[in-house]
């Protein structure tokens, strides 16, 4: 069970990750990762103790994908994958198979994917569906809208 930050600290966390997402709003990712940094050096440590590390690491994974860096996104991937709560949420898996396909690792790719299918449908790969298709060659019954 992860604990609550002190009002003081919540508020610094929200103002740097409110700030990252207008960032994020106008696809200025890089930008965006800055300001979840700051957001994730506000944390006392250790910084995985507290119920605000879960979605800053998300907010700091999603930015480093869609900035195209695919190793940034991995080390917070990596992070991510042992902490409770992202073992069945849909966008960690998609992330997740999405960086694999984009490293060449089809297997764990396909793996993610089809948690992230299973769990949202096809509605989860949004407008980008080459991971769709390819989940299609991996997996029977894959419904491509």
């Amino acid at each position: 069970m992860r604990e609550n930050l002190t009002h003081k600290v919540h508020k610094v966390v929200k103002k740097y990750c409110a700030k990252g997402d207008k960032l994020a709003d106008k696809k200025k990712f890089v930008k965006a990762q800055e300001c979840y940094s700051k957001a994730w050096d506000a944390l006392p440590e250790p910084k995985l103790k507290w119920d605000a590390s879960n979605w800053i690491l998300a907010a700091q994974m999603d930015a480093a994908f869609l900035s195209h860096d695919i190793a940034l996104s991995r080390h917070y991937l990596r992070i991510m994958q042992n902490m409770n709560e992202n073992i069945g949420n849909p966008f960690f898996h998609l992330r997740n198979g999405q960086c694999y396909f984009l490293e060449g690792n089809e297997d764990a790719a396909a793996n993610e994917l089809i948690r992230a299918y299973a769990l949202e449908g096809p509605e989860m790969f949004g407008e980008n569906q080459k991971y769709l298709e390819f989940l299609a060659t991996k997996a029977e019954g894959i419904s491509i809208p």
